[in-house]
Protein backbone atom coordinates (compact mmCIF):
# COMPACT_ATOMS: atom_id res chain seq x y z
CA UNK A 1 0.00 0.00 0.00
CA UNK A 2 1.55 3.18 -1.08
CA UNK A 3 0.55 5.23 2.40
CA UNK A 4 3.10 2.33 3.91
CA UNK A 5 6.30 3.80 2.03
CA UNK A 6 9.35 4.06 4.09
CA UNK A 7 7.07 3.99 7.21
CA UNK A 8 9.06 2.49 10.47
CA UNK A 9 7.22 -0.35 11.62
CA UNK A 10 8.01 -1.90 14.93
CA UNK A 11 7.76 -5.61 15.03
CA UNK A 12 8.11 -7.36 18.41
CA UNK A 13 8.89 -11.19 18.41
CA UNK A 14 9.87 -10.38 14.94
CA UNK A 15 12.52 -13.68 15.05
CA UNK A 16 10.25 -16.28 13.95
CA UNK A 17 6.55 -17.33 13.58
CA UNK A 18 3.99 -15.06 12.24
CA UNK A 19 6.12 -12.29 13.64
CA UNK A 20 8.97 -12.76 11.41
CA UNK A 21 6.35 -13.68 8.37
CA UNK A 22 4.56 -10.09 8.97
CA UNK A 23 7.91 -8.43 9.50
CA UNK A 24 8.88 -9.67 5.79
CA UNK A 25 5.82 -8.82 4.39
CA UNK A 26 5.81 -4.82 5.12
CA UNK A 27 9.39 -4.62 4.50
CA UNK A 28 8.43 -6.22 0.76
CA UNK A 29 5.59 -3.73 1.11
CA UNK A 30 8.70 -0.66 1.21
CA UNK A 31 8.31 -0.03 4.99
CA UNK A 32 11.61 0.53 7.01
CA UNK A 33 11.28 -2.56 9.83
CA UNK A 34 12.59 -2.81 12.98
CA UNK A 35 13.21 -6.36 13.82
CA UNK A 36 12.70 -6.94 17.55
CA UNK A 37 13.21 -10.69 19.41
CA UNK A 38 15.47 -11.83 22.61
CA UNK A 39 17.57 -14.40 20.41
CA UNK A 40 20.20 -12.57 18.08
CA UNK A 41 20.70 -15.70 15.91
CA UNK A 42 16.65 -15.61 14.96
CA UNK A 43 17.14 -11.69 14.33
CA UNK A 44 20.01 -12.71 11.96
CA UNK A 45 18.17 -14.89 9.69
CA UNK A 46 15.44 -12.51 9.63
CA UNK A 47 17.30 -9.66 8.88
CA UNK A 48 19.45 -11.33 6.42
CA UNK A 49 15.92 -12.85 4.86
CA UNK A 50 15.03 -9.22 4.41
CA UNK A 51 17.92 -8.02 3.29
CA UNK A 52 17.98 -10.58 0.08
CA UNK A 53 14.64 -9.38 -1.15
CA UNK A 54 15.75 -5.85 -1.39
CA UNK A 55 13.99 -5.00 1.94
CA UNK A 56 15.22 -2.62 5.02
CA UNK A 57 15.27 -3.62 8.25
CA UNK A 58 16.88 -3.47 11.87
CA UNK A 59 17.50 -5.96 14.04
CA UNK A 60 16.72 -4.71 18.00
CA UNK A 61 17.95 -7.43 20.42
CA UNK A 62 15.45 -6.86 23.50
CA UNK A 63 12.96 -8.34 26.09
CA UNK A 64 9.27 -7.08 25.54
CA UNK A 65 8.55 -8.13 29.80
CA UNK A 66 11.75 -4.99 30.24
CA UNK A 67 9.88 -1.68 29.96
CA UNK A 68 13.94 0.02 29.75
CA UNK A 69 14.60 -2.14 26.83
CA UNK A 70 11.30 -1.53 24.60
CA UNK A 71 11.96 2.27 25.30
CA UNK A 72 15.62 1.94 24.10
CA UNK A 73 14.31 -0.34 21.23
CA UNK A 74 11.78 3.05 20.35
CA UNK A 75 14.52 5.28 20.59
CA UNK A 76 16.31 3.13 18.22
CA UNK A 77 13.93 3.64 15.74
CA UNK A 78 13.94 6.80 15.95
CA UNK A 79 17.34 7.80 15.43
CA UNK A 80 17.52 5.24 12.15
CA UNK A 81 14.40 5.93 10.74
CA UNK A 82 12.00 9.15 12.24
CA UNK A 83 10.26 6.77 14.46
CA UNK A 84 7.28 4.57 14.75
CA UNK A 85 4.51 4.51 12.89
CA UNK A 86 2.88 1.02 12.95
CA UNK A 87 3.50 -1.00 16.22
CA UNK A 88 3.35 -4.70 15.37
CA UNK A 89 2.93 -6.88 18.89
CA UNK A 90 3.70 -10.36 17.71
CA UNK A 91 5.86 -11.22 20.70
CA UNK A 92 4.47 -14.37 22.65
CA UNK A 93 4.96 -17.59 24.01
CA UNK A 94 2.64 -20.67 24.54
CA UNK A 95 3.46 -21.38 28.09
CA UNK A 96 2.63 -24.50 30.09
CA UNK A 97 0.66 -26.61 28.82
CA UNK A 98 -1.84 -29.31 30.56
CA UNK A 99 -4.75 -28.69 33.58
CA UNK A 100 -4.37 -25.70 35.65
CA UNK A 101 -3.55 -28.05 38.18
CA UNK A 102 -0.70 -29.53 37.20
CA UNK A 103 1.29 -26.33 36.04
CA UNK A 104 3.75 -23.96 37.78
CA UNK A 105 2.80 -20.99 38.82
CA UNK A 106 6.17 -19.23 38.11
CA UNK A 107 5.56 -20.58 34.82
CA UNK A 108 1.83 -19.53 34.85
CA UNK A 109 2.99 -16.00 35.59
CA UNK A 110 5.56 -15.45 33.14
CA UNK A 111 3.65 -16.16 30.28
CA UNK A 112 0.84 -13.56 31.11
CA UNK A 113 4.24 -11.50 31.26
CA UNK A 114 5.27 -11.76 27.83
CA UNK A 115 2.08 -12.18 26.14
CA UNK A 116 -0.11 -9.79 28.12
CA UNK A 117 2.28 -7.14 29.85
CA UNK A 118 5.04 -7.34 26.92
CA UNK A 119 2.21 -5.59 24.43
CA UNK A 120 1.24 -3.02 27.51
CA UNK A 121 5.10 -2.43 27.43
CA UNK A 122 5.54 -1.63 23.95
CA UNK A 123 1.97 -0.04 23.24
CA UNK A 124 3.36 2.51 26.33
CA UNK A 125 6.77 3.02 24.59
CA UNK A 126 5.42 4.18 21.32
CA UNK A 127 2.09 6.09 22.09
CA UNK A 128 3.70 9.52 23.67
CA UNK A 129 5.31 10.31 19.70
CA UNK A 130 2.44 8.77 18.03
CA UNK A 131 -0.17 10.87 20.13
CA UNK A 132 1.65 13.98 19.61
CA UNK A 133 1.99 13.26 15.68
CA UNK A 134 -1.33 12.67 15.90
CA UNK A 135 -0.65 9.73 13.56
CA UNK A 136 0.38 5.91 14.10
CA UNK A 137 -1.11 2.11 14.39
CA UNK A 138 -0.78 -0.62 16.92
CA UNK A 139 -1.82 -3.90 15.65
CA UNK A 140 -1.75 -6.60 18.61
CA UNK A 141 -1.84 -10.25 17.66
CA UNK A 142 -4.58 -12.15 19.11
CA UNK A 143 -4.75 -16.08 19.05
CA UNK A 144 -7.25 -19.00 19.77
CA UNK A 145 -8.30 -18.56 23.40
CA UNK A 146 -9.11 -14.56 23.26
CA UNK A 147 -12.40 -15.42 22.34
CA UNK A 148 -12.69 -19.27 23.42
CA UNK A 149 -12.13 -21.41 26.15
CA UNK A 150 -8.64 -23.57 25.97
CA UNK A 151 -8.24 -26.34 27.66
CA UNK A 152 -4.77 -26.96 29.11
CA UNK A 153 -3.73 -23.69 28.12
CA UNK A 154 -5.00 -21.34 30.63
CA UNK A 155 -2.16 -18.65 30.88
CA UNK A 156 -1.97 -18.27 26.98
CA UNK A 157 -5.64 -18.37 26.58
CA UNK A 158 -5.95 -15.66 29.83
CA UNK A 159 -3.46 -13.48 27.95
CA UNK A 160 -5.01 -13.40 24.56
CA UNK A 161 -8.54 -12.43 26.01
CA UNK A 162 -6.88 -10.02 28.32
CA UNK A 163 -5.16 -8.37 25.27
CA UNK A 164 -8.52 -7.98 23.34
CA UNK A 165 -10.19 -5.86 26.04
CA UNK A 166 -6.67 -3.88 26.47
CA UNK A 167 -7.06 -3.04 23.07
CA UNK A 168 -10.66 -2.17 23.33
CA UNK A 169 -9.64 -0.01 26.29
CA UNK A 170 -6.57 1.61 24.61
CA UNK A 171 -8.60 2.70 21.22
CA UNK A 172 -11.18 4.32 23.88
CA UNK A 173 -8.38 6.52 25.69
CA UNK A 174 -6.40 7.54 22.30
CA UNK A 175 -9.81 7.75 19.75
CA UNK A 176 -9.25 12.10 19.92
CA UNK A 177 -5.57 11.22 18.74
CA UNK A 178 -6.22 9.78 15.60
CA UNK A 179 -3.84 6.75 17.11
CA UNK A 180 -5.56 3.15 15.87
CA UNK A 181 -4.86 0.26 17.58
CA UNK A 182 -6.73 -3.34 16.47
CA UNK A 183 -6.21 -6.96 17.73
CA UNK A 184 -5.65 -9.48 14.71
CA UNK A 185 -6.57 -12.70 14.91
CA UNK A 186 -3.91 -14.54 12.30
CA UNK A 187 -5.66 -17.68 12.43
CA UNK A 188 -4.34 -21.25 12.72
CA UNK A 189 -0.54 -21.40 11.27
CA UNK A 190 2.12 -24.15 11.57
CA UNK A 191 4.98 -22.62 14.01
CA UNK A 192 7.19 -23.97 16.69
CA UNK A 193 4.23 -24.22 19.38
CA UNK A 194 2.74 -26.08 16.79
CA UNK A 195 5.22 -28.66 17.82
CA UNK A 196 5.03 -27.84 21.20
CA UNK A 197 1.44 -28.85 21.37
CA UNK A 198 2.52 -32.07 19.27
CA UNK A 199 5.43 -33.06 21.79
CA UNK A 200 3.19 -32.71 25.11
CA UNK A 201 1.27 -35.60 23.87
CA UNK A 202 -1.91 -36.34 26.29
CA UNK A 203 -1.38 -33.17 28.03
CA UNK A 204 -2.25 -30.85 25.52
CA UNK A 205 -5.27 -33.16 25.24
CA UNK A 206 -7.22 -34.64 21.74
CA UNK A 207 -8.71 -31.64 20.53
CA UNK A 208 -5.42 -29.50 20.64
CA UNK A 209 -3.38 -32.59 19.45
CA UNK A 210 -5.58 -32.87 16.38
CA UNK A 211 -5.63 -29.14 15.01
CA UNK A 212 -1.33 -29.08 15.71
CA UNK A 213 -1.42 -32.39 13.46
CA UNK A 214 -3.58 -30.62 10.73
CA UNK A 215 -1.82 -27.40 10.81
CA UNK A 216 1.78 -29.80 10.40
CA UNK A 217 0.41 -31.11 7.47
CA UNK A 218 -1.11 -28.13 5.41
CA UNK A 219 0.96 -25.27 6.86
CA UNK A 220 -2.13 -23.71 7.94
CA UNK A 221 -3.34 -20.08 6.58
CA UNK A 222 -1.61 -18.51 3.78
CA UNK A 223 1.07 -16.07 5.26
CA UNK A 224 -0.22 -13.73 2.27
CA UNK A 225 -3.63 -13.90 4.19
CA UNK A 226 -1.76 -12.55 7.42
CA UNK A 227 0.07 -9.92 5.68
CA UNK A 228 -2.44 -8.40 4.02
CA UNK A 229 -4.64 -8.03 7.14
CA UNK A 230 -1.83 -6.32 8.58
CA UNK A 231 -1.18 -4.23 5.97
CA UNK A 232 -4.50 -2.74 5.73
CA UNK A 233 -4.68 -2.20 9.66
CA UNK A 234 -1.59 -0.25 9.33
CA UNK A 235 -2.54 1.89 6.31
CA UNK A 236 -4.97 4.76 5.99
CA UNK A 237 -8.18 2.83 5.30
CA UNK A 238 -7.86 1.67 8.47
CA UNK A 239 -8.24 5.04 10.13
CA UNK A 240 -12.19 4.78 11.03
CA UNK A 241 -11.50 1.42 12.49
CA UNK A 242 -10.07 1.21 16.16
CA UNK A 243 -10.72 -1.40 19.01
CA UNK A 244 -11.47 -3.70 17.55
CA UNK A 245 -10.62 -8.10 17.00
CA UNK A 246 -10.78 -8.94 13.36
CA UNK A 247 -9.62 -12.28 12.55
CA UNK A 248 -7.85 -13.27 9.00
CA UNK A 249 -10.80 -15.31 8.45
CA UNK A 250 -13.62 -12.27 8.24
CA UNK A 251 -14.69 -10.32 5.07
CA UNK A 252 -12.42 -7.60 6.32
CA UNK A 253 -12.23 -6.29 2.70
CA UNK A 254 -15.93 -4.88 3.06
CA UNK A 255 -14.58 -2.37 6.12
CA UNK A 256 -12.88 -0.43 3.89
CA UNK A 257 -15.01 1.95 3.30
CA UNK A 258 -17.97 0.90 5.94
CA UNK A 259 -18.53 2.60 9.27
CA UNK A 260 -18.95 0.25 11.74
CA UNK A 261 -21.39 -0.27 14.24
CA UNK A 262 -20.05 0.26 18.11
CA UNK A 263 -20.89 -3.72 19.21
CA UNK A 264 -19.21 -4.87 16.28
CA UNK A 265 -15.69 -7.07 16.32
CA UNK A 266 -16.05 -6.88 20.32
CA UNK A 267 -15.92 -8.99 23.32
CA UNK A 268 -19.24 -7.70 24.41
CA UNK A 269 -21.46 -10.03 26.36
CA UNK A 270 -25.43 -10.80 25.61
CA UNK A 271 -27.46 -10.52 28.53
CA UNK A 272 -30.19 -12.47 29.34
CA UNK A 273 -32.94 -11.32 29.97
Amino acid sequence: MQSLTNAGVLVTGAGRGIGKRLAIGFATAGCRVGLLARSKAELDLAHLEIEHAGGNALRIRADVTDFEQVTAAVDRMRVHYGGVQVLICAAAIQGPIGPLVEQSPKAWAETIQTNLVGVMNACKAVLPHMIEQRSGKIIVLGGTGATAARPNLSAYAAAKAGLVRFVETVAEEIRDHNVQINCMGPGGAYTHMTDEILRAGEKAGWKETEEALELRQTGGVAPDKQIQLALFLASEQSNHISGKLIQVSDDWKKLKDANLHPEIYTLRRVQKM
